[in-house]
């Protein structure tokens, strides 16, 4: 009796184990809770789709570097817009270019990084077409170690300092966003329906609690897509 009771104990241990470890690795894969990539496709992107919007009076070197796979991003509140012909505020970012959409679900998924005493800066952020009444239906700012939608909602407390996969869900279709921070549903919000979109990340600078110096680094920047 006592051989077979640990024998039973033991295959009882054996499972336990074999599915916890399953489930870390489900948790790992999908980054947290789970992973808002499921049922999507994975759209292929090329060094060439990253165009970098750097102030102008600037060599791109000095607020941009690519080195081991990291894109790291950073202005100064006194810089330049990226252009001549625009007055926007300073900016070093990627647009990701040739994947505009106008339908279906699209979504960004990226591992990104904001170093403390970052503020005043949006890190990511969806576009409309050029000419739209309204710039963007999704952007992602930076204020004192809080990530916000817009410069309202709180949708990650605490962001300095560490990377965070961050996901970011477009279903053009219902008009609607949802953001994930490791694998979390963290936040969710109708938008105001456009032409078409892209996707842009690195640093931006907004017009209220701006640090002297914005920075954020990304890297494995992935687009997916389904119907």
């Amino acid at each position: 009796m006592a051989s077979s009771l640990s024998g039973s104990w033991l295959l009882l241990v054996l499972v336990a184990t074999t599915m916890a470890a399953f489930s870390n690795a489900r948790a790992v894969a999908g980054g947290g809770n789970g992973n808002p990539t499921a049922g999507f496709t994975k759209v292929e992107l090329n060094d060439g789709d990253f165009q970098v919007q750097s102030p102008y009076n600037v060599p791109e070197s000095q607020r941009f570097q690519y080195r081991n796979g990291v894109r790291t991003f950073w202005v100064y509140k006194n810089d330049k817009p990226f252009n001549t012909a625009t007055h926007t505020n300073p900016r070093s970012e990627v647009r990701l270019r040739g994947h505009d959409y106008s339908s279906g679900v699209w979504q960004f998924e990226g591992y990104g990084y904001v170093p403390s005493g970052t503020s005043g800066a949006s890190v990511m952020q969806i576009h409309n077409e050029e000419g739209a009444a309204h710039s963007t239906i999704l952007m992602l700012h930076v204020y004192d170690g809080v990530l916000r939608f817009y410069s309202g909602d709180a949708v990650e407390a605490d962001i300095y300092d560490r990377w965070f996969r961050l996901n970011v869900v477009h279903d053009v279709g219902a008009s609607t966003v949802v953001v994930y921070v490791d694998g979390e549903k963290k936040y969710s919000a109708s938008v105001i329906p456009s032409q078409s979109y892209y996707f842009k990340f690195g640093v931006y600078m907004q017009h209220h609690d701006v640090s002297a110096r914005m920075e954020s680094r990304w890297t494995n920047v992935t687009l997916y897509t389904k119907n």
